[in-house]
């Protein structure tokens, strides 16, 4: 194999590589899984695409198709398992996969998706039961533990980003992302360069259908032991530190909110000290809550603001968001961030604004086959917009203060959300809010608030929330109203559907004005 594994299963066969709750393999164990993936892929007709889709929750199986695929020569497709059949149907035909690999819990979407879709192939892992799903186990039987060739060119996931609007679209991950390379022994050198490769055992916390928890899988063909996780559970992430000695992870900040609410005695009965570098993406985080997890964890943690279509564009250390709480950090080769005004003209540092980023390799972002979309994000060819508002200061630092979609506009005059919420986060009796515009007969729309509480059973008073508000921000900024709410819809990777919050309310007033 051309990867570190194949090195490890002859120098430390029986050394830990892989594992999740129920099954741990060694190196020589998954040399010979991914020789076999690889084999057992290069008998079949992929198409010029050469496209596989994998269907799976978090298991050792899942890392091992993805990474198989990788070594295969094919553009793996990480389908996000939650949807439903007409969702994967239309990700399969869009993507042209040819093969679909399923999981015990989603063999049953993934044939029906599959037989609309014309897919000929669904292999699926501890799914015997199920009709129309080849044996994994079998499949690889039939596969040969034979040494593939180095000199594969490696293809790019084609990942699916969510679809607020319309169908979700397919972008290739992008070169920031990517190792690239032009043979397989290029691409594993390049891997074997970032800063998680440096550093040793990695700990898979969320879905391999996001481009971060999926970064975890290419780390394995550099040498890097990985332990997978399955469903969130914030005591299982301490006690998978604490006894395997993690020492990079990637997380949200939903899991750092989740590990925070564990009672105090749960929290110190684990070690997080082997902890080297945590990264945090998906979305912002609140400062609070990155506060404490800093004094927890201590000065690891690195904020990696982008997208799916483009990569991380900032970055910020622990050390450096200490000095600027808030900020998502500088922008990072090859993009420079840019403000500007409503009429597309870049405005002064300090100056809230729409924020773009230059792509000095001009490329900006792609969405293939949908030349419209493409141009949408751009303000210029190679100067693209993720949808958010913020500032960058004299010296370069990014603050997100808001999305293009999420503004209100009440009396005529723009509020921003971001702000309330940060406040309101900060409430004792807050553990989740969400700030939306409302309809108001006067206004056009006004500031409401949508909150979780910390304790259903004592949620918080609506006026005193206001109040806390008001105590901290220009009134015109504060909420007028606060609901109370059992979620607010975050993703697993910590984001928020404003326009589904503000669906009922708005549809709503439709009816009582009709």
């Amino acid at each position: 194999m051309v990867i570190r594994a194949v090195d490890l299963a002859v120098e430390r066969p029986d050394e830990s590589a892989l594992r999740d709750d129920t099954t741990a393999l060694r190196w020589a164990d998954v040399n010979d899984v991914l020789n076999r993936v690889v084999d057992g892929l290069g008998r079949l007709d992929l198409g010029p695409a050469r496209r596989v889709a994998v269907l799976a929750d978090n298991s050792v199986e899942t890392v091992l198709a993805h990474l198989g695929g990788l070594l295969a020569g094919t553009s793996t497709v990480p389908v996000n398992f939650h949807l439903n059949t007409d969702e994967v149907t239309y990700i399969l035909e869009d993507s042209g996969a040819r093969v679909l690999f399923v999981g015990p819990t989603t063999a049953a979407v993934g044939v029906e998706a599959a037989g609309r879709a014309g897919v000929p192939l669904v292999i699926g892992w501890r799914c015997d039961d199920v009709d129309g799903v080849a044996s994994w186990e079998a499949w690889l039987a039939a596969s040969a533990d034979a040494e593939p060739s180095p000199d594969v060119e490696p293809r790019p996931n084609l990942m699916y980003t969510s679809g607020t609007t319309g169908r979700p679209k397919g972008v290739d991950l992008p070169p920031t992302m990517f190792a690239g390379g032009g043979t397989m022994t290029e691409h594993v050198a390049a891997l074997a360069t970032s800063a998680f490769a440096a550093l040793g055992s990695h700990l898979v916390v969320g879905p391999m259908y996001h481009t971060g928890p999926l970064s975890g899988v290419r780390l394995l063909a550099a040498g890097i032991p990985v332990v997978v996780l399955g469903r969130f559970d914030a005591e299982q992430v301490l006690r998978a530190i604490n006894t395997h000695r993690i020492e990079t992870t990637v997380m949200v900040p939903t899991h750092f909110v989740r590990l925070l609410a564990l009672p105090a005695e749960v929290r110190e009965r684990y070690d997080v000290s082997s902890l080297r570098l945590v990264a945090h993406t998906g979305a912002s985080c609140p400062i609070d809550v990155k506060r404490q997890m800093i004094e927890w964890f201590g000065p690891v943690l690195q904020d990696s603001y982008g997208a799916t279509e483009t990569g991380t564009t900032c970055t910020i250390s622990s050390a450096e968001w200490l000095e600027h709480p808030g900020s998502v950090g500088k922008a990072v080769a090859p993009f420079q961030a840019i403000v500007v005004d409503d009429d597309d003209r870049e405005v002064p540092p300090g100056t809230e604004g729409r924020l773009y980023f230059e792509d000095a390799t001009g490329r900006g972002i792609v969405y293939p086959g949908d030349p419209e979309k493409t141009a949408q994000a751009h303000l210029r060819p190679g100067v693209f917009t993720l949808g958010e508002i913020g500032y960058v200061t004299d010296d370069g630092f990014v603050y997100i203060t808001d999305r293009f979609t999420d503004m209100i506009v009440s009396g005529g005059v723009n509020i921003y959300p971001a702000e309330a919420e940060q406040v309101l986060a900060e409430h004792p009796q807050v553990a989740d809010v969400a700030v939306i515009g409302a309809p108001n007969p006067e206004m056009g729309e006004e500031v409401k608030a949508l909150v979780v509480a910390v304790d259903a059973a004592e949620p918080p008073d609506g006026a005193e929330l206001i109040a806390w508000c008001r105590e901290r921000l220009a009134g015109y900024k504060c909420p007028r109203s606060v609901d109370v709410v059992e979620t607010v819809g975050r993703t697993a990777m910590g984001k928020i559907n404003k326009r589904q919050l503000r669906k009922p309310f708005w549809e709503s007033a439709a009816a009582e004005s009709s």
